[in-house]
């Protein structure tokens, strides 16, 4: 049943609002000395896109990535932490952006089939209780040239790789450091 939940299923929690607070504050800092926009070229975004930001946090990647995909384009930013949710809405009015959705979910995405043609997975995978499953929704919601970023901080880049390209869901195009592109395998993943 699309949208049910398993007994068994590990379900991942928010931390707790001091916390989102303070990744928060230390996130402005760091953008400040690493322009998460510089980060963006690498991936290849282009005018017309629509890009999912899974782990949106407090939007240091949605204002720059609703940028490049313009007035064309679309930014769903998603984060399990409402803070998360309500700091990118304030973002994109302030900045008058009218391109970006948030959803508030911890894995699930209500997005149709084939929709999405980037996501980004920055530094959010290694919380990520359940990361097969995670895995095969993003599988589903990507087009089938769609473009797979992740950021690998706090986790080796092998153990992201290995995560990734389990049973040919996403095979690697580049690597730039930490920063590991893949593209859209064919093959669906089953129980």
């Amino acid at each position: 049943m699309k949208g049910g939940r398993e007994m068994n299923e590990r379900k991942d929690k928010p931390m707790p609002d001091i916390g989102f607070r303070m990744m928060s504050f230390f996130f402005r800092i760091r953008d400040r000395f690493r322009d998460p926009g510089k980060q963006l070229e690498k991936v290849g975004i282009k005018e017309g896109q629509t890009l999912l930001d899974f782990g949106c946090g407090s939007g240091s990647y949605v204002i720059p990535a609703a940028r490049m995909v313009g007035e064309n384009g679309r930014v769903d930013a998603l984060d399990i932490h409402p803070l998360a949710i309500s700091a990118v809405e304030k973002k994109a009015n302030k900045e008058g952006l009218t391109n970006i959705a948030t959803i508030l979910s911890d894995r699930d995405t209500g997005l149709p089939d084939e929709s999405i043609d980037v996501v980004l997975l920055y530094d959010v995978i290694r919380s990520i209780k359940d990361k097969r499953a995670l895995l095969k929704e993003l599988h589903r919601v990507m087009k089938e040239n769609g473009l797979l970023s992740i950021l690998a901080e706090h986790i080796k880049v092998e153990d992201v790789l290995e995560i990734a390209e389990k049973d040919g869901l996403f095979s690697l195009r580049d690597q730039h450091g930490k920063l590991l592109n893949f593209e859209r395998g064919q093959h669906e993943q089953t129980e």
